[in-house]
């Protein structure tokens, strides 16, 4: 059966295995004009007595957008329900989490973008008017049931903002966008992690880190943890650089972040499809991934990173590609 998603969580409490999800506006490092604007709706909000309009964060993945609508729920001193978008399936699973809601309390819908669209035409009344209209019985003595719902805020994640309908969209009053981290953004995330963790670590070894982490936190951290087993299995109580490049190099990770997925998908083009153009689909068939991962985790930083470049005709390996992976072997042979 299906695994659902639909919690109610105190913010009381820390929200991730190991405690680093930062839990107040000030100690979220990065993506500081959201966070400001952020911070003015807030205190606004407060000010006014009223629930924060519906916010919508949309960007790649790991950049912070769970987090962020977490520390809104504790900045705004109330509680915050969680689910998924294809969590919801019927009408049935929307109606049991906006039932449970109190006044100004948070509602996360992570992967907005995939709520069925009729899911998603039930949700309009409840963002505009807080009002749950849900047909209830089989068809021939079928009724509409009116339920009132307190005023509450939803805030929507994804990583494919365009498939976002328009209506939808139009009902979030604050909508922004994650953008990738800087190398010191990424660099000062690393050393707060090794506080939260009590793990120390140099700080050329936290840049080499943060040069390799895809300008992504969540990457940043897995990386860490990762290098921290590999540092304590060998006894030292600092991770040093030549510790993480040791750790980076078993792990297959490379001095621009590019993983063993990269890597095939990089070889695929050029030995499998001389450099392209070739579409996403037939790259994905030749190395056994999935389509929505290359397109929402792979291709992204690859192409800004300069690595391929995505024409009507399909994908196409650039210079940078050609020098980085060695025509008809692999980088890892190196």
């Amino acid at each position: 059966m299906k695994e659902r998603i639909i919690t109610g969580e105190k913010l009381d409490v820390d929200i991730s295995d190991d405690n680093i999800r930062p839990q107040r506006l000030d100690e979220y490092i990065g993506q500081d004009e959201v966070k400001e604007n952020i911070r003015v709706f807030v205190e606004a909000a407060k000010i006014r007595g009223e629930a924060l309009d519906h916010v919508l964060l949309y960007g790649p993945p790991g950049l912070g957008k769970t987090t962020l609508a977490h520390i809104i729920a504790n900045e705004l001193g109330t509680n915050i329900k969680t689910t998924t978008g294809p969590a919801l399936e019927k009408s049935g699973d929307l109606a049991a989490v906006l039932s449970t809601l109190e006044p100004g309390d948070v509602l996360f819908i992570d992967e907005i973008h995939r709520i069925p669209k009729f899911i998603e035409e039930i949700l309009y009344p409840a963002m505009e008017d807080f009002e749950l209209d849900i047909v209830v019985g089989q068809e021939g003595s079928s009724r509409s049931i009116k339920i009132e719902l307190p005023p509450f805020t939803l805030v929507g994640a994804t990583t494919r903002a365009g498939d976002i309908s328009a209506p939808l969209r139009d009902r979030f009053g604050i909508v922004s966008k994650l953008n990738y981290y800087s190398t010191d953004e990424l660099k000062d995330i690393i050393k707060r992690t090794s506080r939260v963790l009590e793990m120390d670590i140099s700080d050329d070894a936290a840049l080499e880190l943060a040069n390799r982490s895809r300008k992504t936190p969540r990457i940043a951290n897995r990386l860490f943890k990762r290098v921290r087993d590999f540092a304590q299995v060998a006894g030292e109580t600092e991770i040093t650089k030549e510790t993480t490049l040791n750790s980076l190099e078993r792990l297959k990770v490379d001095k621009y972040g590019l993983d063993q997925v990269d890597i095939e998908y990089l070889e695929s083009l050029i030995n499998k499809f001389n450099g392209g153009p070739v579409g996403v689909e037939t790259i994905a068939s030749s190395i056994g991934e999935e389509v929505s991962t290359l397109e929402d985790v792979v291709e992204p930083y690859l192409m800004q990173e300069g690595f391929i470049k995505r024409t009507q005709r399909g994908r196409i390996a650039t210079d940078k590609s050609y020098s980085h992976i060695k025509k008809g072997g692999t980088l890892f042979d190196e």
